[in-house]
């Protein structure tokens, strides 16, 4: 079932559906991509080629990005997905469009047949109600960009069926990838429970004057920033001895923020159309230049951070 070369099957071919799909495509196999709407196509298969491109300029591939395209067929027509044994779905966070999706692909593919789900929002539980075979859809959270980076959390409702995760994660080192399992259903995840209470204490430095936006940026940066691709947490408390993080804990948790609503500085940087450097507004001044710029050095430093990241992987430090 889960041969390298498989066809594999993806739904949506947004930003981050259109990465999925190279990162898929650059592993070597043929993918069927359905999407609502086939005027999608053109713009889709622009993106999808420049970013094999990149890959091939960063020596990623062996194979001509003009080859590789080639193995792409974009439709909207869901029974092209029969006979698929693994399908990726990325469109919007909304569960009634997700969920009909899932209708409607349950009617065409094998029961046995695993599904992923992009999200980073929503529990994979809720979604698997009213699947006829709820126990082979799992949650596949990416980061972006999804065909550069080696991150993929693999999620299980209440009622998948872990060997269908083990199964998918195999599948997944394959395609670069350092899958990281959840064996229950959590909303967030791994990364982004963890990410949003770190959020949540930089607002709050930030609104109660304790330190600037640059300042909390430049501690991360310089700290955190140069360990955790290397480290990780619990790795890095082993590294640096672990008795100082219970003293420190003891003192420090009791006084850490536990606010339960949104910080009311970023509610006003939104209602202020903020969007960062789509739009060249947000917690840093741009010019639609420097913003451009910014989004480049961006997917440059991706590719940077993969290669010296691949140097100290995990495996040979064991």
């Amino acid at each position: 079932m889960m041969g390298k070369k498989q066809r594999i099957g993806t739904i949506g071919l947004g930003l981050m559906g259109s990465s999925i799909a190279t990162c898929i495509l650059a592993s070597g196999h043929e993918v069927t991509s359905l999407v609502k709407n086939l005027g999608e196509k053109d713009n889709a298969l622009k993106r999808i080629f420049g970013f094999l491109r990149e890959m091939y300029a960063e020596g990623l591939l062996k194979e001509i990005p003009e080859a590789i395209i080639q193995r792409i067929t974009i439709t909207d027509n869901v029974s092209l997905l029969a006979g698929h044994e693994v399908v990726l779905e990325s469109i919007n966070e909304s569960v009634p469009d997700k969920k009909q999706v899932y209708q409607s692909l349950e009617n065409v593919i094998s029961p046995t047949a695993i599904i992923g789900s992009n999200t980073s929002a929503i529990p994979v539980s809720i979604l698997q109600s009213d699947m006829k075979y709820p126990q082979r859809l799992l949650g596949i959270h990416w980061a972006e960009p999804a065909h550069i980076t080696r991150f993929m959390e693999v999620i299980c409702g209440k009622d998948s069926d872990v060997n269908y995760a083990h199964l998918f994660i195999k599948l997944a080192e394959t395609w670069g990838k350092e899958p990281s399992l959840l064996k229950k259903d959590i909303r967030g995840f791994i990364t982004n429970r963890i990410m949003y209470a770190m959020l949540r204490e930089a607002f709050y430095l930030v609104e109660n004057e304790y330190a600037t936006v640059e300042d909390v940026d430049r501690s991360l940066r310089n700290d955190m920033g140069y360990w955790m691709t290397f480290a990780g947490p619990f790795r890095f408390m082993d590294l640096t001895g672990i008795p100082a993080y219970l003293t420190v804990m003891e003192d420090l948790v009791p006084d850490l923020n536990n606010a339960a609503k949104s910080p009311e500085l970023l509610k006003k940087m939104v209602a202020d159309g903020a969007k960062g450097v789509s739009n060249a507004n947000g917690f840093y001044p741009y010019t639609e230049e420097s913003a451009a710029r910014w989004e480049k050095k961006f997917i440059e430093f991706s590719y940077d951070i993969r290669k010296l990241a691949e140097e100290y992987s995990q495996r040979e430090t064991e």
